[in-house]
């Protein structure tokens, strides 16, 4: 008999084709596991497969006596709560650096297309303006790569990958982590000073208390009126209503966003805005990606249910 998994978030069915391969799948569809299935059901769950910013606390867990393992699917797993996870004895697992390459990848396309201001060129060209030599003030030139200052905030793995691509453009490179590194990229001692010191901000940190809406006012007043901000992390680092003000008011020129607080809902006050470039959350959304991060997910989950440690455990601490 296939070990059981339980499909805690809702996710498409063909990401979970190669899971049913190996796993008998519970899928609540994204609604409460206690309206799908039965009390014996649930009481016999001992995996659970979650996507890593869907709210998993410790209330949560308590609907599965015998749960002993939540795998992500993905790098993220902001919606667990590791303490209470701990406290019962489960291992929390994920998908490290397996969609860092394709997330960097979006960060770059927002940035470039932010800063160039291609949504508008795409307009000029579609209206007609440009074949009637029609006058955009949208239109004057934008500073370009070589020279200007990109400013990663996060030096993991997507932030290293982001910072490679960047200098490839002939960018100068700095960064504010948590720890230090022995890089070629100039080190800042707080986001304050690297948000003082750059022209794009680019946010690659994990999501999480300590980064609960880190970019705030200040640090986005900082950044000068020319400019930009580009969140490929999680909506959570940006205080949306001050990005919105500073967007607003100019006193940045523009952002690019791949990430919300309240997915999928944008706020109207942003997507009104015309110096905003926005994606779906579709960082991570590549075919290779998927393939290495159900790799992951598929070693973590054969791994536990043959009593071996996880292989890609979310490292405490």
């Amino acid at each position: 008999m296939a070990d059981k998994v339980l499909i805690y978030s809702r996710f498409p069915k063909t990401m979970m084709a190669r899971f049913a391969e190996r796993f008998e799948l519970l899928d609540t569809g994204g609604k409460p596991a206690g309206e799908v299935f039965s009390a014996e059901e649930i009481g016999a769950i001992r995996a659970v497969l979650t996507a890593g910013g869907t709210p998993l606390g410790a209330e949560a867990m308590d609907l599965f006596p015998k749960l002993g393992a939540i795998v992500c699917y993905g790098t993220g797993y902001d919606g667990v709560d590791l303490k209470a996870a701990a406290a019962r004895n489960i291992a929390v697992g994920h998908s490290p650096g397996a969609n860092a390459a394709s997330v960097a990848d979006i960060a770059m396309t927002l940035m470039l297309a932010t800063t160039r201001r291609i949504l508008v060129a795409d307009q000029y060209v579609r209206s007609g303006d440009w074949a009637a030599s029609k006058q955009s003030p949208m239109m004057r030139p934008q500073a370009g790569m070589p020279g200007r200052r990109i400013g990663v905030y996060g030096m993991g793995e997507i932030g290293r990958k982001i910072a490679t691509r960047c200098a490839a453009f002939e960018s100068e490179i700095g960064y504010f982590s948590r720890t230090r590194y022995d890089l070629p990229y100039q080190y800042f001692p707080s986001l304050e000073a690297l948000a003082d010191w750059c022209s794009v901000l680019m946010i690659a940190v994990r999501a999480g208390a300590e980064t609960q809406h880190a970019v705030n006012a200040d640090i986005l007043k900082r950044l000068g009126a020319d400019g930009y901000v580009v969140n490929i992390s999680r909506g959570s680092v940006i205080d949306e209503k001050a990005l919105v003000a500073a967007l607003t008011d100019k006193a940045i020129a523009g952002a690019g966003l791949d990430v919300f607080e309240k997915e999928p809902h944008a706020p109207d006050a942003l997507t009104e805005l015309h110096n905003v470039v926005f994606a779906p959350h579709i960082g991570g959304h590549t075919l290779d990606s998927h393939v290495t991060m159900q790799g992951c997910v598929l070693a973590n989950l054969s791994a536990f249910f043959e009593g071996k440690p996880l292989p890609y455990e979310v490292k405490k601490g």
